[in-house]
C-alpha cells in the first residue's frame, strides 16, 4: 500500500499527480469465500478490516450493490459522541469514539476528525434532570458532560440569540460533551476500504445480494447476486434499513422496522460556530462543516418507511424550530437535502448478534451509528471469529428479546 504523507505528495506532485496507485483493487468474483460481508458501508468496511487485522481472515469479500461508501454513511451528520444514558451504551461509545480519534493513523487517511465538543442546549426541567442523570451515569465509564449556565452557554454559542424569557420554550441552561467530534463520511469509508484491500479483503461493487441461502442443514450457505451465487459459511449483513428485507429470505423475523432520517445543509459561510449544536427539547442539531456551511438534522418520520428523500413538513418543523433559536440563520439558503433509511429495534439500542439461522449474523439497529463504526466492526469481527460476543457488544446481542434484558437507551434521536 502507498504511504500518504508529505513526500509522495510531492513526489506525485511533480508528475501531475497520474502515479498514484489505486486506493483498492477491483478483483474478479470468486465462487466462494471464507466469510461474506453484506455493505460495504462504515459498519461493513470496518468488521471487514478488522477481521483481517485483528483475526487473520482474510478471504473476506464485501459485497456492494451500489458504489462503495454510498449508502447511509454518505448520508449522516457525522456526529461522533458518547453521551448515552445506559450502562451498557456509555463503554462502547467511549471504546468507539476513542477508536476513531487514532484512525487517521492507524489508517494512513486523513479523517479529518475535529475534535469539537458538543453543547446541549436545554429549555425544560424534566430534560435537564434527564441529561444530569446521564451526565452521573457518563461519569462513571470516564465519559464527559458537565453542567453549564444559560450565560456560559451563549458565551460559547454568540449565534444563539433566540429563546429568551419570554419565549415559548425559554433557554435555561446547557450540557457540554467534550469527547464529541465530527469527521469527514467519505474518508471513514475509504480509509476502512484501502485498509481492508491492503490486508487481502476483496470489496465487490455494483454487486447486490438477492438473497440468502441456507443448506439443507438450515446453516448458511452463501448468498445469491446479480452475478451470481457466492459460497460462505459465514455471513454478516450490514445494510442498515435494509437488514429485514434480507433476513427474511432466509425466514428469519428480526425485531425491527425501518424509518427515514433526514437532514439538510445551508449554503456555505464564514465561521459562525465551533462546536456541535444539540437542542433536544426543540428537535434539531446541527453544526459547521470546514467548508462553511451548516450542516443540519431534524427529527425522524413517525411511521415505517423506506423513503430516502424528505418530507415538506419535516423540513418545516426543523426549520421553524431551529429559528426560534438561531434567528439570524433565516437569511440562509438551503443547498441540498436528503434522507436515510436505517432500523430500529424495540428498545433503540443497537443488535450486534449471531442468529437462528446458523453461520449469519447481523449489526443492525443502529440509530445514529455512524459514530458507532470503527467499535461496532471491531466486535463484530470478534464475534464472527470466535463466536462469542465480545464484552462491550454482549448486552446488544438478540438473547436480550428473548429474556426482556431490553437496554432502554435514552440517548438516541428516538427518545424525545
Amino acid at each position: 500500500m502507498q504511504n500518504y504523507n508529505i513526500f509522495s505528495l510531492a513526489r506525485n506532485a511533480l508528475t501531475g499527480h497520474k502515479n498514484w496507485q489505486r486506493a483498492w483493487r477491483s478483483p474478479p468474483l470468486k465462487p466462494a469465500y471464507d466469510v461474506v460481508v453484506i455493505g460495504a458501508g462504515g459498519h461493513g468496511l470496518a468488521t471487514a478490516y478488522y477481521l483481517a487485522k485483528e483475526y487473520g481472515v482474510t478471504n473476506v469479500a464485501v459485497l456492494e450493490r451500489g458504489w462503495l461508501g454510498g449508502g447511509n454513511i454518505a448520508r449522516n451528520t457525522i456526529t461522533i459522541r458518547s453521551n448515552y444514558m445506559r450502562d451498557e451504551s456509555i463503554p462502547f461509545y467511549v471504546k468507539s469514539v476513542a477508536m476513531y480519534e487514532a484512525l487517521t493513523k492507524e489508517l494512513n487517511f486523513n479523517m479529518m476528525h475535529s475534535k469539537r465538543t458538543m453543547v446541549d442546549v436545554v429549555q425544560t426541567y424534566p430534560k435537564m434532570r434527564e441529561l444530569r442523570r446521564r451526565q452521573l451515569t457518563m461519569d462513571i465509564y470516564g465519559s464527559t458532560y458537565e453542567q453549564i449556565s444559560e450565560a456560559e452557554l451563549r458565551r460559547r454559542i454568540p449565534a444563539l440569540t433566540g429563546g429568551g424569557p419570554n419565549a415559548r420554550l425559554p433557554v435555561i441552561g446547557g450540557m457540554v460533551h467534550t469527547d464529541a467530534g465530527v469527521n469527514r463520511h467519505d474518508a471513514v469509508a475509504w480509509g476502512y476500504a484501502r485498509g481492508a484491500d491492503e490486508l487481502g479483503v476483496e470489496i465487490h461493487q455494483q454487486t447486490a445480494v438477492e438473497s440468502l441461502l441456507r443448506g439443507a442443514d438450515g446453516a448458511i450457505e452463501g448468498v445469491q447476486t446479480s452475478r451470481g451465487v457466492v459460497r460462505a459459511k459465514k455471513v454478516a449483513v450490514a445494510v442498515s434499513g435494509h437488514t429485514t428485507t434480507l433476513t427474511e429470505t432466509a425466514g428469519l423475523k428480526l425485531p425491527l422496522r425501518t424509518m427515514n432520517l433526514t437532514a439538510f445543509v445551508s449554503e456555505p459561510v464564514k465561521p459562525l460556530v465551533d462546536v456541535i449544536v444539540n437542542c433536544p427539547d426543540s428537535g434539531f442539531y446541527f453544526s459547521q462543516s470546514d467548508k462553511g456551511e451548516m450542516v443540519i438534522g431534524g427529527a425522524p418520520d413517525m411511521g415505517q418507511s423506506f423513503r430516502r428523500d424528505i418530507k415538506q413538513h419535516v423540513f418545516e418543523d426543523t426549520v421553524t424550530a431551529m429559528l426560534s433559536l438561531f434567528p439570524s440563520f433565516k437569511k440562509l439558503k438551503l443547498m441540498r437535502q436528503w434522507g436515510g433509511h436505517l432500523d430500529i429495534a424495540h428498545d433503540a439500542s443497537p443488535i450486534m448478534s449471531k442468529t437462528d439461522v446458523e453461520g449469519l449474523f447481523v449489526t443492525a439497529g443502529w440509530w445514529g451509528g455512524y459514530k458507532a463504526i470503527p467499535a461496532g466492526g471491531l466486535t463484530l469481527a470478534h464475534l464472527i471469529t470466535t463466536g462469542q460476543p465480545h464484552k462491550l457488544m454482549a448486552p446488544f446481542t438478540l438473547d436480550r428479546f428473548r429474556h426482556l434484558d431490553f437496554v432502554m437507551e435514552a440517548g438516541t434521536t428516538t427518545a424525545r
